[in-house]
């Protein structure tokens, strides 16, 4: 059996979005980024926790699972925002670069037709802030047919917690133990919901 699939989002997730006030979370340092193909005059600051490193590290590193970036920084979260957290290289998803308004233009996060088409039957556990109530009940149906989904959503604002790390690996292990996993996308693991 393949290792599950960790696929990790950024914006909302590790860059947590700036509250009302434009602050952000005071555990974040601020950075600023030149991603590719933009023009050195302009740069990003981007905002992230240097703890976020050790504790996705020794979770790819010491757990059963594939990391994939699942961002629409694609390329630039393996050159930039993985380096300055000292994870190791992993893959990305090369998303494509849709012309949308909104991240659910059918109802549901516009990643996922993308994500479900790439992963065939693979289990999953996917870290991403804008999950709506149509993600959770594709995560429990895809589930159900036995292909193993959980969607870990923390809040954007706020950005990825260690609680939500501990629940995918619980689940991760679960599956390499073969502990009997919850049926649903997210039961009984303290995993965060906007």
């Amino acid at each position: 059996m393949p290792l599950p699939y960790l696929l990790l989002d950024i914006d909302g997730v590790l860059i947590p979005f700036p509250a009302a006030d434009g602050s952000t979370p005071p555990t974040h340092v601020r950075h600023t980024v030149l991603p590719a193909g933009r023009p050195p005059e302009d740069p990003v600051p981007i905002w992230l926790n240097p703890a976020h490193g050790p504790l996705l590290g020794d979770f790819v590193s010491g757990g059963p699972v594939t990391p994939v970036w699942c961002s629409s920084w694609r390329k630039d979260a393996t050159t930039i925002v993985g380096p300055l957290l000292g994870l190791p290289e992993f893959p990305y998803l090369d998303l494509p670069r849709p012309k949308i308004t909104t991240s659910h233009p059918n109802g549901y996060l516009w990643k996922r037709d993308h994500v479900e088409a790439w992963l065939g039957e693979s289990a999953v556990a996917w870290i991403d802030d804008d999950f709506t109530d149509l993600d959770h009940t594709w995560a429990a149906e895809r589930t159900a047919r036995g292909h193993l989904t959980l969607l870990v959503q923390p809040d954007p604002y706020v950005g990825l917690l260690p609680e939500h790390v501990i629940a995918a690996r619980a689940w991760v292990e679960g599956i390499a133990t073969g502990c009997r996993v919850p049926a649903s996308g997210q039961a009984g693991l303290g995993v965060s919901r906007r």
